[in-house]
Order: structure tokens, then sequence, then C-alpha cells
């Protein structure tokens, strides 16, 4: 009689498994993240599949070490070079998020259409047939007459595709679509997310190809999948924007070669993504006149200074009135609706207050905190501020 599957449950925060199942998870604290799955039984081969991401070297004094600076391919998307530091770097690899529909493989496929043409180049789609890719490729007006595309997801095909292809660049669309044989849960888990970014970080590493992992996001909007996830690449972006507007942000949040919170703007066309070279144009909304409610700021997003357009509306709301952000804190909004009264005798207790940050920025830096409160008491005096005032 075959024995029976031995249960563990893994926490799809930082990937640790407890024999039970808990509330809180005993390696991160997370709440309610413990999911149940199979325990993973051991290779017969004698072949230990967990190794470094990098090479093993001896000890050696830092100031000894022989490094160079990392040599940068640019994609041919200036945004998205600006995002990334400059271009890709080789052996580097980048995790991309976003909602579905926002355009992650549009933007890729446009990238590997221009490195293409000096690069040998990859695509890996687990998501979609070859022939929807080139249906899509064609539809935006991509030659493609150099880019190399295979649907697969068993991960150990696709190793062995990338050593056969020998590409400069890699794109896997998506991390949650791939499995590996040596693993018997569903692609998807925790496990097989974790093992299968391992197992691709480790080759790029080993061999300089640089490897750009699709990730899906949860409806909360972080990226699915273990956190041990975002540990492992150089590189996490997030592709935002609202599907119902052409504009779309590419925000950096971690990059090992490059600054974080670059911020990359690009306009959905019938054409594919198009850069936006003065963002500022549509964080900010066109009045003839200036009107009340709106104020102008000033915001740093990595290296790029931005207008953005702070719109406030503040209205009657009765005995339970309400608070709602777009682009901003809810709890920073209502510290700044309290700083507003004790400090300013600006009493909004009983009124409706909305603020929507235009363009759909986010705003987090402490300098916009005047531009909201002026906002709101340009709304609640309907008086607006004067025409040219920045924040």
């Amino acid at each position: 009689m075959a024995a029976r599957d031995k249960t563990v449950y893994t926490c799809r925060e930082c990937g640790g498994s407890s024999p039970k199942w808990l509330g809180k998870c005993p390696h991160c604290g997370a709440w309610n993240t413990l999911e149940e799955a199979v325990a993973e039984g051991t290779s017969g081969s004698g072949r230990h599949r967990f190794q470094g991401l990098v090479r093993s070297q001896s000890v050696a004094t830092l100031s000894d070490i022989d490094a160079a600076e990392v040599a940068r391919t640019p994609t041919g998307l200036d945004e998205l070079d600006r995002v990334l530091g400059g271009g890709i770097v080789a052996g580097g690899v980048v995790l991309i998020g976003g909602d579905p529909g926002i355009g992650k493989s549009t933007l890729l496929l446009q990238a590997l259409d221009a490195l293409s043409q000096q690069l040998p180049v990859l695509y890996v789609t687990g998501e979609e047939s070859a022939a929807q890719v080139a249906l899509r490729a064609r539809r935006l007006g991509l030659a493609g007459d150099r880019v190399r595309v295979v649907a697969e997801i068993q991960l150990e095909k696709i190793l062995a595709n990338v050593s056969a292809e020998n590409p400069s660049l890699c794109v896997i669309d998506s991390i949650q679509t791939l499995y590996s044989d040596q693993l018997t849960s569903a692609p998807g888990s925790v496990a097989q997310v974790r093992e299968c970014a391992a197992q691709l970080t480790r080759f790029a590493k080993g061999t300089g190809c640089a490897m750009v992992l699709v990730g899906h996001v949860t409806k909360e909007g972080a990226l699915a999948g273990p956190r041990v996830l975002e540990h492992m690449v150089d590189t996490v972006l997030y592709f935002e924007g609202d599907t119902h507007s052409s504009f779309r942000l590419v925000r950096a949040i971690k990059n090992r070669f490059g600054a974080v919170n670059e911020i990359g703007v690009f306009a959905m066309t019938e054409r594919g993504l198009k850069g936006v070279s003065n963002p500022s144009a549509i964080f900010l909304s066109t009045h003839g006149e200036p009107v009340a409610g709106s104020c102008v700021m000033v915001t740093l997003e990595g290296s790029r200074p931005l207008l953005v357009e702070v719109q406030a509306l503040v209205d009657s709301g009765g005995p339970s009135p309400r608070r709602l952000s777009v682009g901003l804190d809810r709890d920073r909004l209502a510290m700044l609706l309290a700083v507003l009264h004790r400090h300013a005798g600006v009493d909004c207790l009983d009124q409706d207050v909305f603020v929507n940050a235009v363009g759909g920025v986010r705003i987090g830096e402490p300098a916009a905190d005047l531009a909201v409160l002026l906002a709101i008491q340009s709304s609640l005096r309907n008086r607006p501020l004067p025409r040219g005032f920045i924040a």
C-alpha cells in the first residue's frame, strides 16, 4: 500500500513551514499566511539542489577584489531605462509585477523587439501560445524577426531551451505558471515559485544571461508568492495605472544597480506603450481659471522633479462623514485633518473630505502635506488659490 503523503503548512510570506496550521507564522510573525502543501521528499540522485545563487569564492579583503562598473545595455525604451538605472545588466534578475491587463507583456515584448537588433533574446510564455504572442507583436507593429519565442512551463525544459539558444536576455511570463519536476506541488504554490525563481536566478548569475520574471499580484496589490522572491532578485518593478486611463507608471521598489523609487511614465496607444517625455503634463489638469480645491505641488520621484496637482472636495457629510483619498494614505489624511482642526481652527468634523492626486501618482513624501491642507481649505471656503501658486 502506498504511503500517505505528509502534509505541511507553508507561509506564503517567508516560505517557512510548520507541521500543523497556526494562525501566526512562527518564522516571520505574519498572520493567516500558512497554506497547506504536500511535504517534498528527498531526491534520490544524491545531488543537493539548494546551492548558492552565486558561485562560492574564497575569503578576500574587500579592497583587493577586482570589481569593475557593471555594463548596461539600453532597452530602447527611455522610460524603462530610467527606472532600471540605464539599461539591462548582464546576469541581473528583474521581477516586474502589475494588475492583469495593465500592459506588462506588451512592455516587455516591445523591449525585446528593440533589443533583438543588437542582442539575442528569448521570450518564454506560460500563459499564451506562441501564435498569440505573434499576433500581439503584429498588432503592435513590431518586426519580431529576431525575437525567439517558446511556450513552456516546465522549468527543466525552459533551462534546456535557454542553454541551447544562449540569449543575452530572457523574459519569463510568468513565474507563477512554472513548475519543477523536483517538486510535487502545483504551479503557483509557494514551494514551486521559490524553487523556480532560485533556479532561474542561479542560471542567470552563472551564465550572464539577464532574466526578467513577470509576477502576478494579489487583490491587495502586492506581488503574489513568498516574500523571499523579492529578496532573491536584483530589481523589483511595479507596473501601475488605471485600466480606464491610457497612462501607466513603472516604479522601482528595489534596485541593486540603480536608484529606487524612480518612475517611468508611459502612454498606452494603439501601437503599444510610448514614453511620456513631460510627465508633469499628465499630473496637471487643464483649467481656464483657478478653481477651488486645487493645489499644485512639486514632488521628487527618484531623480525627477514632477509637478502634481492635488484636488480636494469638502462637502456636508452629516453625522458619519467620510474621508477618502486616491494617491494619498488615508490614515495620513485623517492626521492632517486633525492638525488642521487643532492648530488652524478649521473644523471638518461634519464634512465629507475627498482628496485625489491627478494622474494616478502616489504621494508619500511629507512635503505633500501643505498642498493637501491648502486644497482642503480652498474647497471648504470655496476660494481658489492664486493663479500660478505652487506649494
